[in-house]
């Protein structure tokens, strides 16, 4: 178990994350096509004159009058109908918001008349589709069991965005159900969506269970986009697709409003192509929300603006700690992680090497007897909170959906986590008590606490995720490649990638963890990492990598 998808995976055999309207596809097709590629490939991808734009680029350009909220969210459509259902058909986007153009002029409106909200006005943002908004858009997770469910307000992540002047244009893709669903998955599919690319090779798997996300910010769909993890799936697919990911402190970002998983581990987070624009979004959605009692303890660690914290010279005396323990990883990966470390010792890092924690915290599979506990009383709460009108009303109804439309829900993989999690009971129970506690000390306090604390770090860094693999309907996911997003998961500590390089054109990223709360350092380092090695690329769309 090194992420979500790897202790799922153990657990079976150790016994221990509308496409139709936006872009196309129909529901739930994509095996073949997954598997052969896009006969278009890079010479099917328009030039896109927003390709790699920033925020602070966007924002210039409607200073300026060059540009309007309207005439980007214009080009992002344009963008998203070229390359999601047809070019490379990435299939990173379930739908897409018809009201927002009529957004993007009103903010344009404010901004004429002076008012200008902040650095998201007029910015594009997608998010994935299990993060609630009481628009015209559904939330659904990727299944058909929540079809033309639309949540009576908006996630506190939505309402955030919508207060900073954010044009919410559209929601991303993702493994059906956050990928908590059945054995021998495939990520990065779900029934609503079909089979989301990746955009480096589209034979290859964008990983879960944020995989629109990083698709999209990857391919330049969208300025930004939000994923959520539970167990890796911010990091994966921002590692798998080239781009920054930062996965909170749990409680740093509401989860009122998010298809929840675990209340333990849950959060959403930025998926961006810059550490600054990552930076921008995450102070934006800050803030004690009281629909999340967990938001009560970020009060006095929040900013609202993170980019205070960005340093080129950031790397300057921080104490680095480098963890060995991660197994699994490609050699090629690891060449490039002591590359990036090198690097950092040349900025003037102090690189304890290393600095290496117990492999069995984060490989105990009383991890995945948590997530079966508060996934069925998690999610029964949040279908409760739909009301009356809910198309499912709890977990139950939702494994009996299934079975009774197999054909289009399960055509590549089953349902075994849902039926293991509705077995469980309450959380009052011994067992889920015991398991909870067991995995938190292990990756908190005697984990990332105490490596910190004994090193004196500022940081301590590993490989994010091993290459991106091929999509494969067949077996399902390589379970066996090497991840380091599991501690700082389990804890609910903060955890940010950024990207290390790349591999025959396979990208890979960088993971810089710590402590609760110490995002701002943790920014500072990357941002700096960044700035000095430049190792982002735009994707390059090819059907398959040789």
């Amino acid at each position: 178990m090194i992420d979500r998808r790897q202790f799922i995976g153990a657990s079976v055999a150790g016994g221990l994350g509308a496409v139709a309207a936006a872009s196309g596809c129909a529901p739930g097709d994509g095996s073949a096509g997954a598997a052969a590629g896009s006969a278009a490939g890079a010479e099917g991808v328009p030039p896109f004159e927003l390709d790699e734009v920033t925020v602070d680029q966007l924002q210039a350009s409607m200073a300026s009058g060059e540009r309007t909220a309207r005439s980007i969210a214009e080009l992002y459509i344009e963008r998203i109908e070229a390359l999601d259902g047809q070019g490379p058909e990435l299939r990173s986007i379930i739908e897409t918001n018809p009201d927002v153009l009529e957004i993007a002029d009103e903010l344009d409106a404010e901004r004429a008349a002076g008012n200008v909200r902040g650095p998201l006005h007029g910015i594009p943002v997608a998010l994935k589709d299990n993060i609630d908004t009481h628009d015209r858009m559904t939330t659904t997770a990727g299944s058909l069991a929540l079809e033309g469910s639309i949540p009576a307000q908006d996630s506190g992540v939505a309402a955030r965005l919508r207060e900073a002047g954010a044009v919410i244009l559209a929601k991303a893709n993702l493994s059906e159900w956050a990928y908590f669903r059945g054995e021998r998955a495939t990520s990065g599919w779900s029934a609503r969506g079909g089979q989301c690319r990746n955009p480096y090779a589209l034979d290859r798997n964008p990983c879960g269970s944020s995989s629109g996300s990083g698709v999209a910010a990857s391919a330049n769909l969208c300025a930004l986009t939000v994923g959520t993890e539970t167990g890796g799936s911010i990091m994966c697919p921002s590692s798998s697709n080239g781009i920054v990911g930062i996965k909170p402190t749990v409680g740093l970002w509401s989860r009122a409003g998010v298809i929840p998983i675990s209340h333990s581990q849950d959060t959403a987070g930025p998926m961006c192509r810059t550490v600054a624009d990552a930076a921008i979004l995450l102070g934006v959605c800050t803030g004690v929300d009281p629909r999340d009692p967990a938001t009560a303890a970020s009060e006095g660690n929040a900013h609202a603006d993170y980019t205070q914290f960005l340093d080129p010279a950031g790397l300057r005396g921080a104490r680095i700690g480098v963890v060995r323990t991660f197994p699994g990883f490609d050699p090629r990966v690891l060449a490039l992680f002591d590359e990036a470390i090198e690097a950092m010792r040349a900025e003037g890092a102090v690189i304890i090497d290393p600095a290496n924690m117990d492999a069995a915290a984060w490989n105990d599979p009383l991890s995945l007897v948590v997530l079966e506990f508060e996934f069925k009383t998690d999610l029964n709460a949040y279908l409760a909170g739909l009301g009356p009108d809910a198309p499912v009303k709890s977990l139950a109804e939702v494994i009996e959906f299934n079975e009774r439309n197999a054909e289009r829900e399960m055509p590549h993989f089953g349902q075994q986590r849902l039926i293991a999690s509705e077995r469980r009971g309450p959380l009052t129970d011994p067992e889920y008590l015991n398991a909870v506690a067991t995995i938190q000390r292990a990756n908190r306090e005697d984990g990332i606490d105490r490596l910190a604390r004994e090193h004196g770090l500022d940081a301590i860094v590993a490989p994010t995720r091993d290459l991106p693999w091929p999509t494969d309907h067949i077996k399902g996911d390589r379970l066996d490649g090497g991840s380091s997003a599991a501690p700082a998961a389990i804890a609910g500590f903060p955890d940010i990638t950024v990207p290390m390089g790349f591999v025959r054109g396979l990208p890979t990223g960088i993971s810089f963890f710590g402590p609760a709360w110490t995002e701002p350092t943790l920014l500072r380092i990357a941002y700096a990492y960044e700035q000095a090695t430049q190792e982002r690329r735009a994707p390059t769309f090819a059907p398959t990598l040789g």
